[in-house]
């Protein structure tokens, strides 16, 4: 379902108000940097993700009818009706633009909600290396790769850090003279670069699609892109793939090799026959983050080499120095 943004009207003290009903945990929780998400489940308990923590149980509990209000209350904001036919909201929260993603019965037994804050402190590769997330030889070869105007997908699975690790990659883009036209439909990704151009979807009005068409009229040198999720995987190879390079972006997968296959599933959607051999010279580096009992971190980084004799794809787990596709 697609994020309905707040209307523009919606006064400071509309936003004061909503940001009250949340509740003083709540509202202290997002006011804290290393806070990500807060979540609850329906039996009522709030869960808090932090950064360097992870996700824990906190002390707080939250009543049926106080998660209901809520969900309820962020509805109305959007404009948007929420009740048994249509359960579902998803929505920016006003001033901090936090995703926000609510849910009643009957698809949950009791109110639901997760509260996703936007990335506001950019952390570094060499942040990466201090915490432990990646080596020092990796933070280089993803550097290197940046420099090189390689193409890279940050992937992975749910909560994993793909948009910290996107950022991250993108502090070394805006340390290039390059003009950069970058699309997203949640406000997620940070650039610094002084040629900067962000492109937002709306529903009913742009696409991503309809975006990255878009962004080759206005001559970029990088297009960045927040997620592929859908049929905008062809236009994005084709716009990484002519004259275009230096691409980031993100994508739900689980491996290296999972990352390609997910790519040619959502090149199906727009055209039957997959153009593999487009892919396979296209996306040049997958970084691969998970997160277990340990934390997150980044499992697999691997140089995409093209097709073997076979039409299947060569990867290889990324050098110190990224070289070129042989």
């Amino acid at each position: 379902m697609s994020v309905i943004p707040l209307r523009s009207e919606v006064s400071s003290r509309g936003a004061r108000m909503l940001r009250t009903a949340l509740g003083g945990d709540i509202a202290r929780w997002l006011d804290e940097p290393d806070v990500i998400e807060v979540m609850l489940n329906p039996d009522g308990r709030l869960w808090v993700d932090r950064l360097g923590e992870g996700l824990a149980a906190s002390e707080c509990l939250m009543s049926a009818a106080d998660g209901e209000r809520i969900i309820r209350l962020v509805a109305h904001h959007v404009g948007a009706e929420v009740h048994a036919s249509v359960p579902r909201v998803s929505a920016e929260l006003p001033e901090g633009g936090e995703r926000f993603e609510g849910l009643l019965p009957p698809v949950v037994a009791a109110p639901s909600f997760a509260i996703r804050k936007p990335a506001i402190a950019v952390f570094s590769l060499a942040d990466y290396v201090t915490t432990g997330i990646m080596s020092k030889w990796q933070a280089e070869a993803l550097a290197g790769a940046v420099a090189a105007r390689k193409n890279i997908l940050v992937v992975g699975g749910t909560s994993t850090g793909k948009t910290t690790l996107t950022n991250a990659l993108l502090a070394e883009v805006a340390a290039t003279s390059d003009r950069v036209v970058l699309i997203e439909d949640t406000l997620e990704l940070q650039c610094a670069a002084p040629n900067l151009v962000s492109l937002r979807t709306k529903d009913g009005v742009a696409t991503l699609s309809d975006l990255v068409r878009s962004a080759l009229r206005l001559r970029p040198d990088r297009i960045p892109i927040g997620e592929v999720r859908g049929a905008e995987a062809l236009d994005l190879l084709k716009a990484w793939g002519t004259g275009h390079p230096g691409g980031v972006g993100t994508l739900h997968a689980g491996s290296a090799l999972g990352t390609l296959r997910r790519l040619e599933q959502l090149i199906q959607e727009s055209v039957v026959t997959v153009p593999r051999a487009l892919i396979a010279e296209t996306i040049d580096i997958i970084a691969v983050l998970v997160r277990d009992g340990t934390g997150r971190r980044l499992a697999e980084l691997a140089e995409v080499r093209g097709l073997d004799a076979a039409g299947e794809y060569v990867l290889a787990p990324l050098p110190s120095t990224t070289g070129d596709h042989s």
